[in-house]
């Protein structure tokens, strides 16, 4: 076994090599040797990973670190029956290792060198006649107005803009546009391009070369140190205008370079960079992000290039052409490359469904999408190994998919992908960071954020989906399954089916034995389930949304003792939860939520390695709670009884927390429950999220809390009044709390306004009629950091708020007694919402209508409209009556 761990780990790192190569590049025969070497490097891993469930129990390898798990294997003593079968599979693995030696040898495979792209598919963008740009017009001159126009205290410094966006979308087209419009404005100029592997040496000269063509016509040359280089600019900059675009920036170190020789020199010039690396362009600042075209611009694009105007295509072409515009996404590249293959096509409908076809295909079939497909790939080939793999895993999802970042990040640790570096790792956090470099070099992108403004969910642009899907057919590491042909990630010849996703209604017939992985998509495809008991390898299995009425349990646990996902999410699950699920030693994940499962089994507090555990509200946990001491997030469980609250007291790991206060024992709310409950939260150091609900109105949440200082979300639904506990001292990170109160004191508003980093507030009031505050006024400096604050079946006016509180408030959705002005106790100077610079959105509940006159409520209202009227941003303003 020690062998086969060192010869995994030179296989990997052959394959990584080869990885780091376009495929385009790659001779057929290095291709053919590599998916040879990566089905042996997945026939290994099913090895050891057998072994350790047979020999060494519930303590996974990737727990472990190489040295230890090495010294594991070579010291374990088994049983004679599985030495012999691991013994004969070692065996035969090393045969399989020969033969592949043996061809690369034969057919001088390690001789064969990887020819290089001389051309840069991004050139043609620099050479766009400027009528062929179509939907830049908005950001061109939104760019030219920031760097042209602002402050006088900035009117005489250098300005910086740096223009971000995945390839494709325009970042070199849109400097070029704005480089070109401005250019006759300074004493020099120059457009150099740096790309992934910059010669800095020259890169410098050719930036020279372009600020005076004539002096440094034979720079190229020269025999230059970088220095000398930086000096000669610097020395030709000092007393010019210049304007300098740097396209292409992947990283900050050539940026460090060349920012060392634009000296700022008090004359207003200015510099673009581009990049596809968000936080490249934020070190670099004036973070510009590019759009995707709209859908008017998009069709003006296309139709453009074709017909000469949308108005000239005929009739029979608009839903096809709806499709392929879909599938571009907004993306001009893709537009463009599409258009162009299309113009020539206008007479045959069905060659228009092909195109389209071929979009769908992974970008590889049609070699008119060759230029999209190389852009695309620029930014796959310049990820580390493990973010690849990452990347390609998310082939699993359909079109259009919103990815839940939590659900994907286990998966990724379900699969062994995110790599663990020190031994106590958070796993999570970890994935949690390559999740974020995705997001940061703009190959995913983000579809929804909680209300604490962290990112939620995620999906992919469906041009980055087709070269995802292309890639993972070429190295087979997904296999996706639709109901028709638009997009089959299939296997290439020779491979063996690991991953499987189903898209459509039917089963696929493919050989089960080797999978690892089993997404459904399509809930009807769960009606023809064949028994996956012979899948014994699997590691993870998403049958969310599908009905499991009519299968038993062990159409689906079986002896799947691999297993590290089991997602059962919303499946209408029938009966009890299996006993045979305590037997997952390995499971990691278990989302049960939606399966109105009344009972978990007592087993499954043996279910050490479990990380994320999620139920219904209505499911009731066993004890022994306290040994599922890995979980990291946990809901939303009931805590009926002092002993489950205080069990909550040793998962230390948790970071997410979602609990249901829910006993009322003979008519009393028991409060030791309750101490029990705030005491547990006082032990858990790492909680970031926090959710608490109450089904009595009576919930007392008091008590000492001293280590919530990792709190960013907190949710509390009824409790008698603000917990002394959410002081300012303590929360330093809380972004978001919504929290219902039976009272609420001014000092708790106060005390609120405190929260340095607190983002969105609501606050409500629980009852059927609006409460009035006793009126009182913040201190300015208070809420600074606030963007929304709800108050909720509250009675508040704006002047609570004086000049300086809330800078950066954009909604605010308030009550107000309409009584309280028919009385002459508020007056227009009361409706102050010029104290709120920032303000955008106003929603005002007004409440007792029938208490006043039809007079006064309109006084009311044309009040706050000319509030709004007189402010700076004009904002928007709704009205409601009564309470919300």
């Amino acid at each position: 076994m020690h062998h086969m761990s060192k010869e995994l780990e030179s296989i990997r790192a052959a394959l990584w090599n080869v990885g780091e190569v376009p495929v385009e590049q790659l001779n057929k025969l290095v291709r053919i040797w590599a998916r040879d070497v990566r089905e042996l490097s997945y026939d290994m891993e099913d090895i050891v990973d057998t072994f350790m469930v047979r020999v060494q129990g519930p303590d996974t390898p990737s727990k472990k670190s190489a040295k230890r798990f090495i010294k594991k294997l070579v010291n374990i003593v088994t049983k004679a029956t599985t030495r012999h079968e691991i013994a004969q599979e070692i065996k035969d693995i090393k045969e399989r290792v020969r033969e592949v030696a043996e061809r690369r040898d034969r057919y001088k495979v390690d001789a064969i060198k990887p020819v290089k792209t001389l051309v840069d598919p991004r050139i043609s963008t620099l050479y766009t006649k400027a009528t062929d740009l179509v939907g830049i017009d908005e950001a061109r001159e939104e760019l030219i107005t920031r760097l042209t126009k602002g402050d006088d205290m900035s009117a005489q410094q250098q300005r910086v803009v740096s223009i971000v966006g995945f390839g494709g979308l325009g970042n070199t087209t849109l400097a070029k546009a704005v480089y070109d419009q401005l250019k006759v404005q300074f004493d020099c100029r120059a457009f150099v391009s740096v790309s992934q592997n910059p010669d800095l040496n020259k890169l410098l000269k050719n930036m020279l070369y372009e600020l005076d063509k004539e002096k440094h016509a034979n720079i190229h040359s020269t025999m230059l140190e970088e220095r000398h280089l930086i000096d000669l600019i610097r020395e030709f900059l000092q007393n010019k205008r210049y304007l300098i675009v740097i396209d292409d920036i992947w990283d900050m170190k050539p940026w460090v370079i060349l920012r060392c020789s634009l000296q700022e020199n008090g004359l207003k010039s200015i510099i673009i960079t581009t990049t596809r690396i968000l936080d490249v362009a934020e070190q670099i600042g004036g973070c510009y992000k590019m759009k995707p075209l709209t859908h008017d611009s998009s069709k003006k694009l296309f139709y453009g290039r074709i017909f000469g105007s949308e108005g000239k295509c005929p009739g029979q072409y608009f839903e096809v052409s709806e499709k392929i515009l879909k599938k571009c996404g907004g993306v001009p590249l893709a537009i463009i490359t599409t258009s162009s293959l299309l113009a020539n096509k206008s007479g045959d409908i069905k060659e228009w469904n092909d195109v389209c076809g071929s979009i769908g295909s992974g970008l590889a079939s049609n070699p008119s999408m060759d230029s999209m497909r190389k852009i695309l790939l620029l930014s796959y080939y310049d990820l580390p190994s493990h973010l690849k793999a990452c990347l390609l895993y998310l082939s699993v999802f359909p079109e259009d998919y919103v990815i839940e970042k939590n659900e994907l990040i286990f998966w990724w640790i379900a699969e062994d992908l995110v790599q663990q570096e020190e031994e106590n790792q958070c796993l999570f956090e970890h994935g949690e960071s390559y999740f974020n470099e995705l997001l940061n070099r703009s190959l995913i992108q983000v579809a929804d954020r909680y209300t604490d403004y962290t990112i939620s969910s995620c999906r992919v642009h469906d041009m980055v989906l087709e070269l995802i899907c292309s890639l993972s057919r070429e190295e087979s590491f997904v296999t996706t399954v639709l109901g028709d042909t638009s997009r089959q990630c299939m296997p290439s010849s020779g491979s063996t089916v690991r991953r499987l996703s189903l898209q459509n209604t039917t089963w696929p017939k493919t050989e089960m034995s080797k999978l690892r992985s089993i997404t459904i998509f399509n809930p009807a495809i769960i009606n023809k389930m064949p028994s996956l008991s012979i899948c014994h390898l699997l590691r993870v299995l998403d049958l969310q949304d599908c009905n499991l009425k009519e299968h038993p349990s062990s159409s689906f646990v079986g002896n799947l003792f691999h297993l590290r996902y089991l997602s059962l999410a919303g499946t209408r699950y029938a009966g009890e939860l299996p006993m045979g699920v305590g037997k997952l030693q390995f499971l990691q994940t278990l989302m049960l939520n939606g399966t109105k499962i009344e009972e978990l089994p007592p087993s499954i507090v043996g279910l050490t390695q479990l990380m994320f555990l999620w139920v219904d509200s209505c499911t009731s946990l066993p004890n022994g709670l306290r040994y599922l001491t890995s979980l990291e997030m946990l809901g939303r469980v009931t805590v009926d009884s002092a002993c489950i609250a205080e069990e909550l007291s040793h998962l230390k790991q948790l970071r997410i927390l979602s609990v249901n206060l829910t006993t009322e024992k003979e008519g009393r709310w028991d409060e030791n429950m309750c101490t029990a409950f705030v005491r547990s939260l006082g032990k858990l150091h790492r909680i970031q999220d926090l959710m608490v609900h109450s089904d009595c109105v009576a919930a007392n949440l008091e008590g000492s809390v001293e280590s919530l200082g990792n709190l960013r979300y907190l949710f509390i639904h009824r409790t008698t009044s603000l917990p002394t506990w959410i002081r300012p001292a303590i929360l330093l990170h809380l972004s978001s709390l919504e929290i219902t109160v039976v009272q609420v004191r001014r000092e708790d508003i106060q005390v609120l306004g405190r929260l340095q980093a607190l983002r969105h507030l609501h606050l409500t009031v629980y009852g059927r009629r609006q409460v009035r505050l006793e009126r009182f006024m913040v201190s300015p400096d208070a809420f600074p950091c606030a963007t929304t604050c709800i108050f909720s079946k509250l009675a508040m006016v704006p002047s609570t708020f004086p000049p300086g509180a809330m800078p950066r408030l954009k909604n605010f959705r308030f009550g107000i007694q309409l009584e309280d002005f028919s009385q002459g106790e508020f007056t227009t100077d009361d409706l102050a919402l010029g104290h709120l610079p920032s303000l955008q959105y106003v929603q005002v509940y007004l409440s007792g209508r029938w208490k006043v006159s039809e007079e006064v409520v309109t006084k009311v209202k044309e009040m706050l409209r000319h509030e709004a009227d007189v402010h700076p941003n004009h904002p928007s303003l709704s009205f409601y009556d009564d309470d919300f």
